[in-house]
């Protein structure tokens, strides 16, 4: 059953979404990327930088200063957590690598990941691996996708098991993997548990304290429908309360007592660095309160539109749908005859007014071209397309692959 384009809600949505009301058709299938913003989202933005430019940088952030602690508060509430476990920085990467940097690994410490993971987060377990020597162990996935809850609870068993990273929605496919299964083992296993998050926050209901997660890692501009170039991390408080802290503190996180000695910021400020836009503090505030408003029943719209373009190109000879698991949400990847190059059909799709995005697909843990990989299409809808968008951007992709395969 596909969702009804004619709700009053998904007219105020795209009313409220300025690439969808252009004076050329845009059809955006690319929220797994960066998603169009609200138009709240837009105007705080646009009103920060005005006011910069009317009275200055660091008096334009002391005249909001409500409203950039609000924009914590914000953000807590659409994950479930208080405003002072929400650490604000500049992508859901950096918010990985502050949260590694809060362990003190040594040589033949363990970390478990899984099969489905950011080449950026594997990269930075491999360096960990390569300068301090710890052990990054891979849990097994299910036969029908997705990480084995069971074998991570095997691995987790290892004594000097000190975490546990997973990606809760990789970025190559549209697999929702176990995260609270997951994290209810390491909780009993008393083990820490990091959750990537950017590609859930905004299109699946996130609460922390069912995740049991110890970190979480976000960015503002996928599903959220916020800015680039801001995101944020959760840190819970059994975490602050054993003090933790990222290696490269700074006086956002920490302030000097003397010459050799420091204390440290009250909750997970202490993992922010001093300067980052407070414009973009502004548009994410308000990209999440947008998405509280908005509710669950947006992120139930997007997962039937992508169910609906799942079934609208299965029927198309020769496309090859690639997204595994138990569970799948609105990022669909598939194999076009004729673009052995995704990136070459999403130029071709971009110039007929279609976004969508490339990506690599293959056995993990490195998803990337040479280790077993395909190059894919992705098309992510979000709630504020239409079954229409959606038929349109079938055909679209169907002449192509005619014409791609002659």
């Amino acid at each position: 059953m596909t969702p009804a384009d004619t709700d009053e809600r998904v007219r105020a949505w795209r009313l409220d979404t300025p690439g969808c009301n252009g004076p050329a058709p845009l059809i955006h299938l690319n929220n797994a990327g960066a998603s169009l913003m609200p138009r709240p989202v837009i105007d705080a933005i646009h009103r920060h930088i005005d006011l910069e430019a009317e009275i200055g940088g660091y008096e334009a952030e002391d005249a909001v200063a409500e409203r950039v602690a609000e924009t914590y508060a914000l953000v807590g509430r659409l994950i479930g957590a208080p405003a002072g476990n929400v650490a604000l920085v500049e992508n859901a990467t950096v918010a990985v690598a502050q949260a590694l940097s809060a362990f003190d690994f040594h040589a033949g410490d363990v970390l478990v990941t899984t099969h489905n993971d950011y080449t950026s987060n594997q990269l930075m377990y491999l360096a960990l691996a390569e300068r301090l020597g710890i052990e990054v162990r891979r849990a097994g996935d299910l036969p029908g996708g997705g990480v084995d809850p069971e074998s991570v609870r095997r691995l987790v068993a290892h004594p000097r098991c000190r975490l546990v990273a997973l990606t809760w929605v990789p970025t190559n496919s549209g697999l929702v993997q176990p995260a609270e299964e997951v994290g209810a083992i390491c909780d009993e296993a008393g083990v820490p548990y990091l959750v990537d998050a950017c590609q859930a926050v905004g299109q699946l209901p996130v609460d922390v304290t069912r995740l049991h997660c110890d970190f979480l890692a976000a960015t503002a501009r996928k599903f959220l429908r916020g800015p680039r170039g801001i995101g944020f991390l959760y840190v819970a408080d059994r975490t602050l309360e054993r003090g933790a802290y990222p290696l490269a503190l700074d006086m956002r996180g920490g302030s000097l007592v003397d010459a050799g000695t420091f204390t440290l910021a009250p909750g997970a400020r202490r993992f922010e660095n001093w300067e980052y836009s407070y414009a973009l503090v502004l548009g994410l505030g308000e990209a999440a309160r947008y998405a509280t408003a908005a509710g669950p029943e947006a992120g139930r719209r997007s997962q039937a539109l992508a169910t609906h373009l799942r079934e609208r190109l299965a029927a198309v000879p020769g496309i090859s749908l690639l997204d595994r698991g138990p569970r799948l949400c609105a990022i669909v990847t598939a194999q076009v005859p004729g673009f052995p190059q995704a990136a070459d059909l999403v130029r071709r799709l971009r110039a007929a007014g279609i976004n969508t995005s490339a990506s690599v697909s293959g056995r993990g843990p490195f998803n990337a071209p040479g280790a077993e990989g395909i190059s894919v299409l992705r098309i992510s809808p979000h709630y504020y397309n239409t079954t229409e968008e959606i038929d349109a951007a079938v055909e679209a992709i169907a002449k192509e692959a005619d014409h791609g395969s002659v």
